[in-house]
């Protein structure tokens, strides 16, 4: 992987406050063309990594690299990382596009960029509003606009949709994607799986500190067994029957239906056809990931 590329890499980052030990021996990599959504409850040092990424905090033991150095010897940062962290502190007296302008000078990026990432955000109608009267949602807005000045190679964010409405929250979601369509690399931090769960490609979990799942969607999913759940007369002749055919994970549930694990409906609905099981109920179970991923966070703990 060429180190321009964009690439983020997390090994063994650990971070103690005093006796508290924020963030604990977390390992994963952000990779170009991809949203890797960063998940965890509140508290659990999503914030922390973010600013150790990004030098704002000196790690205890372990090392965060963009384009394989730390992040303050980037000879040009904001060119390679646009960054937002926290409600970001904006003159109530300047308009957006005075902020932007002073920004990109700061940056060393012509005024052209200021009407560019405007239009990006959404608030060219607004650009000379004073930032006084803009919304939440607005303030997260510009705060983006702010960090897409230096047309960066990735983007990080800290709970991105505060504040945003439901059309704001889809809005971010394509935005997000198409920025990793054009091969750059998304870092996007939150306490709720269901805000990233249509964007993400990669998912990084953390608890206390820890790293308690990485992978895919699809793995998320798949790291919990699916079960059909069937409603029938005469449960015990059908469990019988299916374990004839090897099928031996299966649960009476409290309503009285069968919990059958390792199979699907079309075995299920043969094999009472089969025993002359008649089937009142028969549906696979619905994954719920937010109670999979409330799971990962408030369960034991497991190795990333």
């Amino acid at each position: 992987m060429d180190d321009r590329s964009g690439r983020v890499t997390v090994r063994e980052l650990s971070k103690r406050f005093g006796s508290i030990t924020a963030v604990d021996g977390v390992t994963f990599s952000v990779e170009p063309g991809a949203v890797t959504g960063f998940l965890g409850p509140n508290g659990s040092g999503k914030t922390t990594t973010l600013r150790m990424i990004l030098g704002l905090v000196t790690p205890t033991s372990g090392r965060a690299r963009v384009n394989g150095v730390p992040f303050a010897e980037l000879a040009h940062p904001a060119r390679v990382v646009g960054a937002v962290l926290e409600a970001q502190g904006f003159h109530p007296g300047r308009t957006a596009r005075k902020h932007l302008l002073v920004c990109a000078a700061a940056i060393g990026v012509p005024d052209a960029a200021v009407d560019h990432v405007l239009g990006s955000v959404g608030l060219a109608h607004a650009a000379d509003r004073g930032v006084r009267g803009y919304s939440l949602g607005m303030r997260q807005r510009l705060a983006l606009a702010v960090a897409l000045l230096g047309d960066p190679q990735v983007l990080i964010l800290d709970e991105p949709a505060n504040g945003l409405d439901p059309e704001g929250i889809a809005w971010l979601r394509a935005f997000l994607r198409g920025f990793a369509a054009q091969g750059r690399s998304v870092l996007v931090s939150s306490h709720l799986l269901a805000e990233v769960e249509q964007t993400a490609d990669h998912l990084v979990v953390i608890s206390r500190g820890r790293c308690v799942f990485q992978g895919s969607l699809a793995q998320l999913r798949g790291s919990r067994q699916t079960r059909v759940l069937v409603q029938c007369p005469a449960p015990a002749r059908l469990a019988d029957a299916l374990a004839r055919t090897g099928v031996l994970e299966i649960d009476t549930l409290p309503d009285g239906r069968l919990g059958v694990a390792g199979t699907d409906s079309v075995h299920v609905g043969d094999v009472a056809l089969a025993a002359g099981v008649a089937i009142h109920g028969l549906v696979e179970e619905k994954i719920d990931l937010e109670q999979l991923f409330f799971q990962l966070t408030t369960g034991p703990w497991r190795a990333g």
